[in-house]
């Protein structure tokens, strides 16, 4: 991982520990309820890059994460229809400049 995924694994992990032990329940309640093992738990806790995605965001959620910064899980599908609506207005596919591209995005007329 990058520095900075491996900071962001390491942060989540550290508030779903929080979160799970505010509610008073051992990683193996955790686990129960994401329906994965308490290994799992343990690693999305130590913010391993070993534990998949859906797995590390099922857990923070069940545990009580605020994830992306929203609590309101309204709020969070309104944020993702926002974010889906922004990118239907980007073209949907990317090329690359031939020859004479200009990677500093300052195009010389």
């Amino acid at each position: 991982m990058t520095p900075v995924a491996e900071n962001a694994a390491a942060l989540l992990g550290t508030q779903i520990r929080q979160a799970r032990r505010a509610k008073r329940w051992t990683a193996a309640e955790l686990a129960d309820r994401a329906g994965v093992s308490r290994t799992t738990v343990l690693n999305a806790e130590a913010g391993s890059a070993a534990v998949s995605l859906g797995n590390a965001l099922n857990i923070a959620a069940l545990a009580g994460v605020a994830l992306f910064g929203i609590d309101d899980p309204v709020e969070l599908a309104r944020a993702r229809r926002r974010g889906e609506e922004q990118l239907a207005l980007l073209p949907s596919k990317v090329y690359k400049l031939k020859s004479g591209n200009d990677d500093d995005g300052d195009f010389d007329f």
